[in-house]
């Protein structure tokens, strides 16, 4: 993650790097370890992706918008139902029933909320704010995701500026963690 560009170029690479994980887990056959660790690296880079357009998407949809409070409360509500999958998903192993039908919520989730951003949220952001503003975005989001949570944390602040005080530490936590136990190497 940390690709260049706007806001919106941003978190549209995001998604198509998701999207690739979810389909090298969808080639493999249930139980494989490979989709755990391929699940793994997906909660990642969602929980990053999330993280950051909590701190700095969303306060600018809210400020952009004429509706952009009902919107952004919309996108977090996603945000949660999705995290609290990833939490439940992070026990289970790629053995465990439960792996095959949470991945396969998770995709659901995440596919939807996708969908929605990109043919609603995104052109309207779009329209709504200048390409310096939506530069000045993408350059905040891919700072956030450099120091964001690598794991899912349901009970945490998901607006600002409760978000943007926590995430930090919580990332610092979430990389040592996954360095100690090897999660999300390839």
């Amino acid at each position: 993650m940390g690709h260049g560009g706007d806001v919106i170029a941003e978190l549209e690479t995001d998604h198509r790097e998701v999207e690739e994980l979810f389909g090298k887990i969808d080639a493999l056959p249930s139980g494989d370890e490979q989709r755990k660790k391929y699940a793994d690296q997906a909660v990642i880079e969602l929980v990053r992706h999330s993280v950051a357009e909590e701190a700095y998407l969303y306060p600018a949809v809210r400020d952009l918008l004429p509706d952009g409070d009902k919107v952004a409360d919309q996108e977090i509500e996603d945000h949660a139902a999705a995290e609290r999958t990833m939490k439940a998903l992070e026990g289970a192993g790629a053995g465990d029933p439960e792996f095959d039908r949470l991945i396969g919520e998770l995709m659901t989730e995440i596919r939807s909320h996708v969908r929605d951003e990109e043919d609603n949220l995104f052109p309207r952001l779009r329209a709504a704010a200048s390409e310096d503003e939506l530069m000045k975005l993408g350059d905040k989001v891919r700072r956030a995701k450099k120091t964001a949570p690598t794991r899912p944390h349901p009970s945490a602040p998901d607006t600002p500026p409760g978000n943007k005080l926590l995430a930090p530490g919580a990332g610092m936590v979430d990389r040592i963690r996954d360095a100690l136990s090897g999660r999300g190497k390839d």
